[in-house]
């Protein structure tokens, strides 16, 4: 990057599956108060305002344009993205080339969604191919459930795995005071929860959330001169590839690759070899818990066909030795537009220190991050403490 780019303050909304006590203005600006009075800023410090959403879900298009007032972007310039699942990574990517080109020195990026006042089922089920893809339609099930049966097969995986990650999300989400799943549960209650497709019940999926989070980035002299604790974004990629029935009906060779990928283009960026050891928190965008098994493998934290075995031993609990999603990732809360930005500000408070209840046991000097889109949209994002060449 031309210049270096950091994040100096952030905030979000708590999130929930009704939120009837606020419009979606009204939503925003508690995420955009949050992360002004966390970077000790207001407004006028801000250079640009970018806002990710997912318009389809809520049926609003031109969200950036009508909620001008309640983002703080009358008069500024910014951008409205939209990429899926990933649209709130895409967003701080976006925002860290703005400041990286040296085109600005702070930028507020926001992502959000409110489901409640839309059908996002309805739309999900457009993305499949009508013919090819038949068997996917009706949302993300489907291909989560061809993923895990797939997984079971070729490894010798058993349901209670998908189980200890369904506990593993929900009893971390208890501690975490904004997330919307807090679930008390058993192993035996996932197995208990209600089938939608053979192996995914219930408690196997994400939620439908309502939600916001915003997040203040700035170039290194604003970084050092206004916040005790920077977190320097370290490296972003970005990979895609289009999904057909294949690539989830076999996890061997043919499965999602596109996460594989990106993590290795990553890797090489900073030189990463041994990424369990070199990274001392992972939150990951996993919307089903099959999904998680297989997102340890392709982020090279194991070795193929052995995820189920992590999640088994213990080792990416919050006081394991590779932490992943202490927040309690999507899997408790999933308000679409947010939740890819909500897992780089989670783990920004990691290396801050500053995430209270589900704070990992151990110095966190670096995280990675992990954003899922639909159409097999996957980026990723490296954060640090320090800034070291």
């Amino acid at each position: 990057m031309k210049r270096k780019v950091a994040i100096i303050g952030g905030g979000q909304t708590v999130h929930a599956s009704r939120r009837h006590d606020v419009n979606q203005g009204e939503m925003v600006n508690e995420a955009v108060r949050a992360a002004l009075a966390d970077a000790r800023m207001t407004m006028d410090d801000i250079d640009a305002v970018l806002l990710g959403n997912m318009e389809f879900f809520e049926g609003c298009h031109l969200t950036d344009c009508w909620l001008a007032d309640a983002t703080g972007a009358y008069g500024k310039p910014g951008l409205k993205i939209t990429t899926g699942g990933t649209v709130g990574a895409t967003t701080i990517v976006a925002g860290a080339h703005h400041i990286a080109s040296g085109l600005f020195d702070r930028v507020l990026c926001i992502g959000f969604e409110k489901q409640e006042e839309g059908d996002s089922s309805a739309i999900l089920s457009g993305v499949a191919h009508p013919l090819y893809g038949r068997s996917l339609a009706g949302a993300a099930v489907g291909y989560f459930a061809m993923m895990g049966a797939s997984y079971m097969q070729a490894f010798g995986a058993r349901e209670e795995h998908s189980a200890m990650v369904a506990v593993k999300a929900r009893q971390n989400a208890r501690k975490n005071p904004y997330a919307h799943l807090k679930l008390d549960i058993t192993i035996q209650d996932v197995f208990d929860s209600k089938m939608l497709a053979y192996p995914i019940r219930l408690l196997d999926m994400c939620p439908t959330s309502n939600g916001a989070c915003a997040m203040i980035l700035a170039d290194e002299k604003t970084a050092l001169e206004r916040c005790e604790k920077p977190v320097w974004i370290r490296a972003t990629e970005t990979a895609h590839n289009e999904q057909f029935e294949l690539n989830w009906r076999d996890v061997t060779n043919t499965g999602p690759i596109f996460s594989r990928v990106c993590a290795e283009k990553l890797y090489r960026k900073l030189g990463v070899e041994n990424p369990a050891t070199f990274f001392d928190v992972f939150e990951v965008y996993e919307p089903a818990t099959w999904a998680e098994l297989v997102w340890y493998e392709d982020l090279g934290l194991c070795k193929r066909g052995e995820g189920f075995r992590m999640i088994e031993e213990g080792q990416t609990e919050i006081n394991g030795p590779i932490p992943v999603n202490p927040s309690g990732g999507v899997l408790s809360t999933n308000c679409i537009g947010a939740s890819a930005m909500l897992r780089i500000w989670e783990a920004a408070l990691q290396i801050r220190g500053d995430a209270g209840e589900h704070q990992v046991p151990k110095d966190v000097n670096w995280a990675l991050t992990t954003a899922y889109g639909g159409t097999n949209w996957t980026v990723m994002t490296a954060l640090s403490k320090k800034w070291e060449d």
